[in-house]
């Protein structure tokens, strides 16, 4: 499945939200030499402890994602606050569409159009638009999705899960939260390994798929 891509663009509308959606993916990508770009929307500095810099996330997100394997100069982050992105939306089409030329990707990982957040909501409504003649998968973030079209499975091997734990490790900020838990992160990928024959996987929704 993944071996025709040659570049993909992970679009978070937070840090943190590309990896627990689709860490061991980008990793086993990276692993089959697949270019993978990081684009955060927000960096979500309204939502830090006072007593914590506000550039706390983007640190974090660079940490985690040269953990996956993604290389520095492919991490960027826009600027909006957060749950204030369906009050940007041309401006966040306008980013989209640039990063559409500049990059060229042939595979978009994005949250599912089924999200309840309002700011993945806005991400991946936006996404759809500027990407529409790209291959999409939206990722699973369970604890925002009211139901999920378990549509593409990715199998991964015991590394793509590890490497998957030690990025979310790299979010000190955010480690009291129990979806960021290594036991959380793995048996989710058991179940959903189950569910196709395999040890571990992640599972996608399919929004758009170019053959």
């Amino acid at each position: 499945m993944l071996e025709p891509f040659r570049k993909a663009l992970v679009l978070a509308p937070h840090t943190d939200d590309g990896e627990l959606g689709a860490g061991g993916t980008i990793h086993r990508l990276i692993g089959n030499s697949v270019e993978v770009y990081y684009v955060a929307v927000s960096c979500a500095e309204g939502s830090l402890p006072p007593e914590l810099p506000k550039d706390a996330l983007k640190k974090e997100m660079l940490d985690a994602t040269a953990a996956l394997g993604i290389k520095v100069q492919n991490v960027r982050a826009m600027n909006y606050s957060v749950r204030t992105l369906s009050y940007h939306r041309q401006e966040i089409l306008d980013e989209l569409i640039q990063l559409k030329r500049e990059i060229a990707p042939d595979l978009v990982l994005m949250p599912s159009s089924r999200d309840l957040h309002q700011d993945h909501t806005t991400v991946a409504q936006e996404a759809l638009r500027a990407f529409k003649t790209t291959t999409i998968l939206g990722y699973e973030l369970i604890w925002n999705n009211l139901d999920f079209h378990t549509t593409a499975f990715v199998r991964l091997q015991a590394e793509d899960v590890e490497a998957k734990c030690r990025a979310l490790k790299e979010y000190r900020s955010q480690s009291g939260r129990s979806y960021m838990q290594a036991d959380f992160i793995s048996s989710l990928a058991r179940v959903r390994g189950t569910q196709v024959g395999c040890d571990y996987a992640e599972c996608f929704e399919v929004v758009r798929w170019m053959i």
